[in-house]
């Protein structure tokens, strides 16, 4: 990999987790909250990590205890992923940063190599995860070069589906398998079946 100093990262924890009937990024997972799963992933390629989180919130009192700096959605932005990536590019920016991995707080199961193999292909662009099931634009790389055109894709309320914007600032693709490890987390009983997983991957 290239200069662990050029990459950041950010977890987007700002969802409201309604099917869930409470915050994910909290939830306990094999004895410890999704959110810090998805932070000690980011933190094996990434020289910092901070949470996207919304203020108030029991995610946002986690990262702050676990010593993370907390982002949130820049005032007047719609609630969704891409404001959480905004913000993220922001802080990247300031911080002096050349790029920024993302990685949402509900999918436990990713692999280890998710993040170095999606820099390696992003070069000083971008790149996103493919499946055998499409496109998972919430594991990805960021220029923060990027930041304008996500800023100008935010105006006025609205919000392009993360994809796309990605797509227009040139991402590669990286294909994963099996789509299985990338799927996210919206219910209790989504939860009880990737422990399972878990445990089975154990047992192979």
């Amino acid at each position: 990999m290239p200069a662990k100093e050029a990459l950041l990262g950010v977890v987007i924890a700002g969802g409201r987790s309604l099917r869930f009937g409470g915050e994910k990024a909290v939830a306990s997972f094999a004895g410890r909250p999704l959110l810090l799963w998805a932070v000690e992933r980011l933190s094996r390629a990434c020289v910092e990590v901070a949470v996207n989180a919304r203020p108030g919130t029991e995610a946002e009192a986690l990262a702050r205890a676990s010593g993370l700096t907390v982002l949130g959605d820049a005032p007047g932005d719609p609630d969704g992923p891409l404001s959480g990536v905004k913000a993220g590019l922001a802080w990247a920016r300031q911080r002096g940063a050349a790029s920024l991995a993302v990685s949402p707080c509900d999918a436990p199961l990713v692999p280890d190599d998710l993040y170095p193999r999606l820099y390696a292909a992003a070069g000083t662009g971008a790149a996103m995860v493919e499946t055998s099931e499409g496109r998972q634009p919430l594991f990805a790389i960021w220029p923060v070069a990027a930041l304008p055109k996500v800023e100008a894709g935010l105006e006025g309320g609205a919000h392009p589906p993360t994809w796309r914007m990605l797509e227009e600032v040139g991402a590669a693709r990286v294909r994963f398998d099996p789509p299985d490890c990338f799927a996210n987390l919206n219910t209790r009983q989504d939860l009880e079946r990737f422990e399972q997983l878990r445990l089975a991957s154990y047992q192979r």
